[in-house]
């Protein structure tokens, strides 16, 4: 596919890094020269430097005949009309744009073709504040994913000692707990002064206390999933109630009013170091939200602020090194769990296995939903894994066992990669565009497959993927042939 990248930044670096990996073809659009070669020395790919809002920079970069336009400049303006002179000028089929706006969400036709011809908006604030509620309502993962609408979730989790499912192997997990109805895909372990190591799942594979599982089980479910692995015997799950968040910056009040929707639940502090910052925190949340004036660091006022009783601190800040040491201190002070969010790749990777609970990387959460619209035939939904490294896909099974490589045969048939797992099934889905919709008299059914589950058409099947250069296998095999009509 050929692909052209606005915008040379964090975004834009983590989405090129991605997609070459699968043999696109990429060009890199962004008006700072030094930024684009240092792209073209670790990637095959293309820099044209210019603004992308010219048509002729658009014409170099080889817009002619060019499939997908990824618009993730910093600026909401440049994107947009990017997209509309994609659109106008050069016909390209599908245009992807990063704003930070929300008001387009209330006219539509601002971007219909009409408008400013974007297919797909993806905005930074929503789908962080979208992934941090999950942890919220999850508080034993360290990252939860949804399919099929949010039917059926992905999880990573800790194991620990003396957890119920710790200890055990696979298989015997599965004849003792026959109705967590769970489909372990993935297992990343800790070794001495090594990073951690992908550990291929099967029957006789042991759980260790330490490694990181990843989990796929019905939504119902996922609670006492995440459970048997993380929480002791005996021991009751800790609810999120406090939250105390460092930095006021736009995720930070998106994610307070998102809480303050479910009153009484969560009681919300943030703190911020800019006086006029935390007016316009206070004028924007109501008054149950408490807004304080102070250093995001301050030993001393996460003392007053009793952080030794925080269930979760989340340090939001725009600087990496802040919410690294903030998260650092609230942890030894005390709270329960710490999240990070650190923009710098590097720094995300030196976190992993500290006393921070989660390194959140912006770009890494935002970056399934622009691969999206990457991968060919039915994908219906995208999310990288493993800091870019690993990836789980959802794709609707098309077709009939005459047309379908896939539909009518058993899993045990499938011809896919030994390192490919499968994770669920859910059947029943309406076959429509919004598969959040419910269709009058059906439940989608969750099914954890065996060898001799048998794939029907429309079945909408999640897969692990350890190494992103399987992707491309397993688009092949759910293509439909050209008999099919």
């Amino acid at each position: 596919m050929k692909i052209i990248i606005l915008g040379a930044g964090r975004v834009g670096y983590s989405v090129a890094e991605s997609l070459v990996s699968e043999r696109n073809d990429i060009t890199v659009i962004d008006t700072d020269a030094e930024r684009l070669e240092d792209l073209q020395n670790r990637f095959d790919l293309r820099g044209v430097v210019g603004n992308g809002t010219d048509v002729r920079v658009l014409a170099e970069a080889g817009a002619a005949d060019t499939d997908l336009l990824i618009a993730c400049a910093a600026l909401d303006e440049t994107n947009l009309v990017c997209c509309k002179l994609a659109h106008m000028a050069f016909g390209i089929p599908a245009r992807v744009a990063r704003v930070r706006s929300t008001a387009f969400e209330h006219d539509p036709r601002l971007l219909s073709a009409e408008g400013f011809a974007v297919d797909a908006v993806v905005c930074p604030e929503i789908s962080m504040t979208r992934y941090i509620r999950k942890l919220i309502e999850y508080p034993d993962s360290l990252q939860v994913r949804e399919f099929a609408g949010g039917r059926a979730c992905l999880s990573s989790v800790r194991a620990r000692a003396g957890a119920a499912a710790v200890g055990m192997r696979i298989g015997d997990l599965r004849v003792h707990n026959p109705e967590l109805g769970l489909r372990i895909v993935a297992i990343y372990r800790r070794f001495a002064d090594e990073p951690d190591r992908f550990v291929r799942c099967d029957g006789t594979t042991r759980i260790e206390p330490g490694d990181e599982v990843f989990v796929l089980a019905a939504r119902e479910h996922l609670r006492q999933v995440l459970e048997a692995f993380h929480l002791r015997m005996g021991q009751v799950a800790r609810q999120v109630r406090r939250i105390l968040i460092s930095g006021g910056s736009r995720v930070s009040l998106q994610l307070a009013q998102s809480l303050v929707a479910e009153p009484g639940r969560f009681h919300v502090k943030i703190i911020e170091s800019d006086a006029r910052r935390c007016e316009e925190l206070a004028a924007a949340l109501p008054s149950e939200v408490l807004v304080l004036h102070g250093n995001p660091t301050d030993e001393d006022l996460f003392a007053d602020e009793n952080v030794d009783e925080t269930d979760l601190f989340l340090a939001l800040t725009d600087d990496d090194e802040n919410n690294i040491m903030a998260s650092l201190l609230a942890k030894r002070m005390g709270a329960s769990r710490v999240l990070a969010l650190i923009n710098r790749r590097s720094y995300a990777d030196l976190m992993h296995g500290t006393q921070i609970d989660i390194a959140l990387s912006p770009a890494q959460a935002m970056l399934g939903e622009f691969l999206a619209y990457v991968r060919k035939g039915d994908v219906q939904a995208v999310h990288s894994l493993r800091r870019g490294v690993a990836e789980a896909l959802e794709i609707v099974a098309r077709g009939d066992r005459r047309s379908s490589k896939v539909v009518g045969r058993k899993v045990s048939e499938l011809k896919l990669p030994p390192e490919v797992h499968i994770g669920l099934i859910v059947r029943g889905l309406p076959d429509t565009e919004d598969i959040r919709a419910q269709s009058e008299g059906v439940e989608p059914e969750v099914i954890i497959p065996r060898s001799h589950t048998v794939i029907e058409s429309n079945d909408h099947v999640v897969f692990f993927l350890p190494n992103k250069r399987l992707v491309q296998e397993v688009e092949r095999l759910f293509r439909v042939s050209a008999t099919f009509f």
